[in-house]
């Protein structure tokens, strides 16, 4: 976990430089913006690096590795940014392999541009940084929300794609598109005033928040970046199985390798709401079950979950 306790550092000594007051209370947020003055305050970890896309900066992170034909691309979810996946990115780096992880646009040090946000955009963006690290192949791994994408990245470009590790995702959920998918000023005023509820909500991930004390902390760093709340309803009202389905009908009559892993205990995702869709989707997958886990297998039982990583990808 002390990469993400560097994150967390980071974005605090980021806010102190100026962006925002000292004070308690809601005017921290959506009070934050990710401008040059902002990225050039930031103290990034290890190998983060900003780099300007087609629709903004992306932050993203990568081993230093001489070597990286085919790295693990981890795409993180829905609202927390790529630190989400600091524990894998670290036993990865650990195994010699060469990793990279981003935030996605609207989330974490990424720009918050004013577009819709979809599974589309966020895989162009992802496609795009590879194309900029000179990367031709790559296995992704998508946690969550980030299921959806690597789901669009091989719809996008399937030769791109060496392997798909889903983890927990929201891909196979049956969902539609919103009949309207703009975003009103009205609709971002309510998702903030929720925003004092919404950390503590986020330890629902867990089966045991115990463990994971300073999580909602964490998460409460985030709600300071204007365009965050229109982010997120953005991306939920473009969210639609449809063109996923799809997708995952080509990927069952392709080689490329798919591992689907989820926590035994995983209240967010349910397994059994879609089990028999994945079964007629995708038989020929690999499958795993972390015992003692919820939504976020790879930080509650990381023994078992970087054991199956093991066998995966025989490291």
């Amino acid at each position: 976990m002390n990469a993400v306790l560097t994150w967390s550092k980071a974005l605090v000594a980021s806010l102190l430089v100026g962006f925002v007051a000292p004070v308690m209370g809601d005017q921290h947020y959506e009070s934050v913006v990710k401008g040059a003055d902002f990225r050039a305050s930031v103290i990034l970890p290890s190998g983060g690096v900003f780099t300007r896309l087609s629709e903004g900066f992306t932050y993203y992170r990568k081993t230093d590795r001489v070597n990286c034909d085919t790295p693990d691309v981890l795409v993180h979810g829905f609202s927390v940014p790529s630190y989400i996946w600091d524990p894998t990115y670290d036993f990865l780096a650990s195994k010699g392999r060469c990793v990279i992880m981003l935030d996605l646009y609207g989330r974490g040090f990424s720009d918050n541009p004013d577009v819709p946000y979809t599974d589309h955009l966020f895989a162009t963006q992802v496609l795009e940084l590879l194309d900029k690290l000179g990367v031709e192949r790559a296995a992704f791994f998508g946690l969550s929300n980030g299921g959806r994408v690597v789901s669009q990245i091989a719809g996008i470009a399937p030769e791109r794609v060496a392997r798909l590790v889903y983890v927990a995702s929201s891909g196979f959920r049956e969902v539609k598109r919103a009949d309207d998918t703009s975003v009103s000023q009205q609709e971002v005023d309510a998702l903030v005033a929720k925003y004092p509820e919404l950390p503590a909500g986020q330890l629902s991930d867990f089966k045991d928040p115990t463990n994971f004390q300073d999580w909602d902390d964490r998460y409460a760093e985030l709600l300071v970046h204007k365009g965050f709340a229109r982010a997120l309803i953005s991306t939920r009202k473009n969210h639609d199985s449809q063109e996923l389905d799809r997708i995952h009908s080509m990927l069952q009559a392709s080689e490329i390798p798919v591992t689907t892993i989820w926590g035994d205990s995983d209240t967010v995702v349910v397994y059994a709401a879609f089990a028999e869709k994945i079964q007629r989707l995708l038989p020929k997958r690999q499958e795993y079950f972390v015992r003692d886990s919820g939504h976020l297998p790879h930080m509650e039982n990381p023994q078992q979950f970087e054991a199956i990583l093991t066998e995966v990808l025989a490291l």
